[in-house]
């Protein structure tokens, strides 16, 4: 067994909440199998550009008897309310501020549903994950202790995004070892019929730190409903994040949804959507930013279902230092959903001879009457942009930032609102700017 998982494995049987709400059978099945079939390795298909033989020779602790890490409160100064924040897994109440959830919204820490024991609000967590592949996803359903659970009641309409905010941070304890530590979130967003909501999550860093994310979230959209989200990932440059959701639509339901991959020194991300209802809509853009020796991985499935479902996927990626940048976009459109349009554009910028971008986009059409069209590109700066700008007197830097901040921007116009989308671009413009690319 790796060193990984034996040390996640160890904390098994000491978890507060194993048993409740009825799922201790579950966690321990979830578990074994996790151990059985260990780690993918290299041969395996989904993680071939994403090797973990560093990786798996690592140990993290959990950190329960550790004191909570305290925080900057001006890392959270321009999060608006209402908001719910973890840092380091864990609930952190004094932080986090409810005012402004709009009535029949529901936003609540899954630790607090675990304790009064009702296993139908928690029923999710019983998902069992069949493939030997998705081990992280075993391992989160094994020991997932928090999170968040969002619902929304029927016909709600909110104007205000939510804030869902993750910090890691340097542990204060006196009884940590030397090991970095390992958390499991496991969250659900519900929105039922008519339901209209935004979400925002922030992944962010308060001081140096190398300890392992592992968050995996449900999302359900009920029948008309629509859901903005944005994802923000900017941990600390040592961190590791694993992170997955899978999201499925009914009827009429509209996602979009924003990624951007700015952090952490591995960070590996599943966006799989089934699109089940007649007329449902994914709108999903990214952008992967990867510097110094950074790899980030990001697979997405889109399952189309249902007939006249519509996928738009935009995603944007930079490569610099030595860098390792993966993308997998695979989109299915089964039998029996005609009408489909489908749409996949990857395109990637080199900007450094030691960075590497891997691009595969897969379609696969098993359907009448559709429309589907998918591309990638790997190339530098366009030569003549940059004579344009350096012949009207901009320098070579300056050229270089305008156009690598316009690439990326490109993937904002998803996201309807101003403001947020003012949010977003600031802090990417911030990630541009540390990095040195713009």
């Amino acid at each position: 067994m790796s060193a990984l998982l034996e040390s996640l494995a160890s904390s098994f049987d000491a978890l507060p909440l194993r048993e409740a709400g009825g799922h201790g059978v579950a966690r321990r099945a979830a578990l074994d199998a996790a151990l059985r079939d260990g780690l993918p390795g290299p041969r395996t298909e989904t993680w071939k550009y994403t090797p973990l033989r560093a990786f798996e020779r690592r140990a993290f602790d959990a950190g329960r008897a550790s004191t909570p890490a305290s925080i900057d409160p001006q890392l959270l100064a321009a999060i608006p309310s209402p908001r719910l924040v973890f840092v380091n897994g864990r609930f952190d109440a004094v932080h986090s501020d409810l005012a402004g959830l709009p009535d029949g919204v529901s936003l609540r820490p899954l630790a607090e549903l675990l304790h009064e024991g009702d296993g139908r609000e928690t029923s999710f967590l019983a998902r069992r994950f069949e493939r030997g592949d998705e081990v992280f996803a075993r391992l989160n359903a094994a020991l997932a202790e928090d999170g968040v659970v969002l619902r929304a009641d029927a016909g709600v309409q909110s104007t205000h995004p939510i804030h869902l905010v993750f910090v890691g941070a340097p542990s204060e304890a006196s009884d940590q070892s030397s090991r970095d530590l390992a958390w499991h979130l496991r969250h659900l967003v519900e929105l039922r019929a008519g339901a209209s909501l935004s979400l925002v999550e922030h992944q962010l860093a308060s001081g140096a730190h190398g300890h392992l994310a592992n968050s995996l979230m449900h999302v359900h959209l009920g029948p008309d409903s629509r859901l903005t989200h944005a994802r923000m990932q900017d941990d600390a440059a040592a961190a590791t994040v694993i992170a997955r959701t899978d999201a499925v639509l009914a009827r009429a339901a509209s996602y979009r949804r924003l990624d951007l991959e700015l952090g952490a020194a591995l960070s590996r991300h599943e966006l799989n959507v089934a699109l089940h209802g007649e007329g449902a809509r994914l709108h999903a853009n990214g952008v992967l930013l990867a510097t110094g020796k950074r790899h980030l991985d990001t697979r997405l499935g889109v399952d189309h279902v249902g007939r006249d479902s519509a996928c738009e996927l935009t995603w944007r990626g930079l490569g610099a230092g030595r860098s390792r940048a993966a993308f997998h976009g695979g989109i299915l459109i089964r039998e029996g959903a005609d009408g489909t349009a489908a749409m996949l554009s990857n395109k990637n910028l080199l900007l450094s001879e030691g960075a590497e971008i891997d691009t595969q986009p897969v379609l696969e059409i098993h359907a009448d009457e559709v429309q589907a069209a998918h591309g990638a590109t790997v190339g530098q700066l366009d030569p003549i942009a940059m004579f344009y700008l350096r012949s009207r007197g901009v320098p070579a830097a300056q050229a270089r930032a305008l156009l690598t901040t316009a690439f990326c921007r490109e993937t904002l116009a998803v996201l309807d609102d101003a403001a947020l989308r003012d949010l977003v671009a600031t802090r990417l413009d911030a990630a541009l700017a540390r990095s040195e690319l713009a």
